[in-house]
């Protein structure tokens, strides 16, 4: 097939380029709705216009935050606060006087979103300082509703999570940070959308040749990109044994098994194309992967063995390793071919710290493809890869060493500071499920790896 004719079927939503039973036929909304929204345009950007709180906290997770966490940094908006977290400290942080808080979840009722909103409804119980952005008909459409909250952005429900960037998911919170959400919406639809096969095709014929570790290389100004382009190919790839390993960064990581892509960016308008481009590329990846990109069958793992840590509480939390082992554990761990993949239960704020530690794993690996990402935030992103990709991960968990103050959830038997300790576990029993290679660490500094 070509690659002229694999446009025109991905385009006119041919289910059948995906293997039997895939969900393709719900999921592809993001297609056309670029047009939709530039139409809307007008109207989103006057009703954020009309919020006039000094500051905007997201509370979502996933698809719900990592797009508009992209466009908050790339116009340098210190107005969005973007919390998909449960961790207390990041939590605690949050300055509540004069803030707005702006829901978001596709399911309304993924869990963390469902605990944040608990914890700052308690604090903030005013429906006008709240919006919602849900699918229609969801348990937080009718939460909203029944709470009075300002407006309830009911986003098409054909569109799964990380494919929906430019939504009411991305344009709203980006309205709200001063993004020109018009301009952003027409130039996605002026994407070059032959060149973005072209991509896919190089990418899932890569991956199959044994390059399956993806270097997407984003200019400094722009490298929160990586967050969300990370999220849509490991959620999108990684299963059936296979998949790509994005390795978002700023600098050129080559390697045996790399297949490396340059992005140019200038202007944060132009992000409209990349996302657009990047997400028809990463369909017709999975088409040549043969597999389904648009489901995440192991992202419930996860979430089921936490249910069932929080269902049979006190915690029994088992003794993290010394921090100053970790890189002799993983030289012995790692053979030709794999990753490493760095997984920080801890607190916001230490994104430098974890780059630093990336790079030195990475060069003292020999460049061998390192990843590092806050938790639980992973867990709706690269953590479908880690359990359905190839078992090529070596996945080193790293927890706080000393107990913080408790922060509640209000009607819930439980803490954040348990959830996130349960989130930890839940995924570190996910992957010895699935003979996953893992080391949990406690620390109370990043410094105290050796």
């Amino acid at each position: 097939m070509s690659d002229a004719q694999l446009l025109q079927r991905l385009l006119g939503r041919d289910a059948s380029l995906w293997p039997d039973g895939n969900v393709a036929p719900t999921r592809l909304g993001w297609l056309d709705v670029a047009e939709r929204m530039h139409h809307e345009s007008a109207e989103i950007t006057g009703w954020a216009a009309g919020i006039d709180a000094s500051r905007v906290v997201l509370l979502g997770m996933g698809g719900s935050s990592l797009g508009p966490e992209v466009l908050r940094a790339a116009v340098g908006s210190s107005r969005l606060v973007v919390l998909d977290t449960t961790d207390p400290e990041t939590i605690a942080s949050v300055d509540v006087e004069d803030a707005f808080f702006l829901v978001s979840s596709k399911s309304g009722s993924t869990l963390e979103p469902q605990a944040l909103l608990a914890h700052f409804w308690e604090r903030v119980p005013d429906g006008r300082r709240f919006a919602a952005i849900t699918d229609p008909g969801s348990p937080l459409d009718e939460q909203a509703t029944d709470a009075g909250f300002t407006r309830v952005f009911r986003n098409p429900p054909d569109i799964g999570g990380r494919y929906s960037v430019l939504s009411y998911f991305g344009l709203v919170p980006a309205a709200l940070c001063g993004v020109d959400v018009a301009e952003l919406c027409q130039r996605a639809l002026e994407v070059d959308k032959h060149a973005a096969v072209e991509l896919g095709v190089a990418m899932g014929e890569a991956a199959r040749a044994g390059r399956d570790k993806l270097t997407v290389v984003v200019p400094e100004r722009f490298a929160a990109f990586g967050l969300w382009v990370e999220q849509l190919i490991a959620e999108s790839t990684g299963k059936r044994g296979t998949g790509l390993v994005p390795v978002p960064t700023t600098e050129v990581e080559t390697g045996d098994d790399r297949h490396v892509v340059a992005l140019e960016l200038e202007e944060p308008a132009e992000l409209g194309a990349q996302f657009m481009r990047w997400m028809l590329a990463v369909a017709v990846a999975g088409h040549v992967l043969g597999i389904d990109p648009f489901d995440e069958p192991d992202v419930a793992v996860a979430k089921a063995n936490t249910a069932k840590i929080l269902a049979n509480l006190p915690l029994d939390e088992p003794h993290g390793a010394d921090p100053a082992g970790v890189t002799t554990w993983i030289e012995a761990q790692v053979r030709p071919g794999d990753y490493v993949s760095v997984q920080a239960y801890l607190p916001y704020g230490q994104d430098a710290a974890l780059e630093r530690l990336r790079r030195n794993l990475r060069d003292g690996l020999g460049g061998m493809a390192v990843t590092a990402g806050y938790g639980p935030r992973f867990l709706h992103s690269t953590g479908q890869l880690h359990k359905g990709g190839p078992n090529s991960l070596v996945a080193v968990q790293l927890v706080g060493r000393t107990p913080v103050p408790s922060v509640p959830i209000p009607a819930h038997p439980y803490d954040f500071n348990t959830l996130i300790a349960a989130q930890s576990l839940g995924d570190h029993q996910s992957l010895l499920d699935r003979g996953r290679r893992v080391l949990r660490v406690a620390l109370d500094d990043l410094k105290e790896i050796g």
